[in-house]
């Protein structure tokens, strides 16, 4: 009975898959599984997934023995790793395996197997893309802190206030320093300006003096002629 019902599904399943199923042997065979996904930020293609089935005697009363590979030399990708995604993968059939005992149930494998491959992508995917605009949101939320400023409470004014009292005091002393340096460079500039003394002592003063007497006596003796004449 098991063998006949195995015979007929391999014809079955050769028919669906032509070009994906592959024998291994009499009742050991290969379906090649192309997922279909479409990731935004994956450039390379979507995974192959090897689905490896094996009939022992009395299947399909007896749940088939399964393994799942990746194709030789098939590039990583980015959502999904045969190897450490294995055993999620295949425990997500179990299910479906206990649904149908008795029954043929590869194809029913292969669709769960597919889906659920797909839908792991897809899940990853979409949580990277959400804590990539958690923090995306996180960034702009600090961003806009920095224009809001902090609220303003009674601890934070009186320390404000201290701030200001403290910064318009240093800003008086440094004023009045300013002022009284100016005061010291005019007071420098007038002790520097000679005195009466100083100008007579250097003979500024008798100069001064001489010239402005040859002027009187030149102006006495214009006027003695002026007269005489007269």
């Amino acid at each position: 009975m098991g063998i006949e019902e195995q015979k007929e599904e391999r014809e079955i399943l050769e028919s669906i898959y032509p070009d994906e199923i592959t024998d291994v042997s009499e009742t050991e065979f290969r379906i090649s599984i192309q997922l279909d996904v479409n990731v935004e930020d994956v450039e390379e293609e979507p995974p192959i997934i090897i689905l490896n089935v094996q009939y022992p005697p009395s299947y399909p009363d007896e749940a088939p023995r399964l393994d799942i590979m990746a194709p030789p030399n098939a590039p990583k990708y980015p959502y999904l790793d045969i190897q450490e995604d294995k055993a999620r993968l295949l425990s997500s059939l179990d299910d479906t395996i206990a649904e149908n005992l008795g029954m043929a149930m590869i194809f029913t494998l292969v669709s769960t197997l597919k889906d659920g491959a797909e839908l792991l992508i897809v899940e990853r995917a979409n949580a990277k893309q959400a804590l990539k605009e958690m923090e995306a949101q996180k960034e702009e939320e600090e961003e806009n802190r920095k224009f809001q400023g902090e609220a303003v409470t009674r601890e934070s004014f009186l320390a404000w206030r201290e701030r200001f009292r403290k910064e318009m005091a240093e800003e008086e002393q440094r004023r009045q320093e300013e002022k009284e340096a100016d005061d010291k460079k005019k007071k420098v500039k007038e002790e520097k300006r000679l005195t009466g003394k100083e100008l007579w002592q250097q003979g500024l003063v008798g100069k001064v003096d001489e010239d402005e007497e040859g002027r009187d006596g030149l102006e006495g003796m214009e006027k003695l002629k002026i007269e005489a004449a007269s």
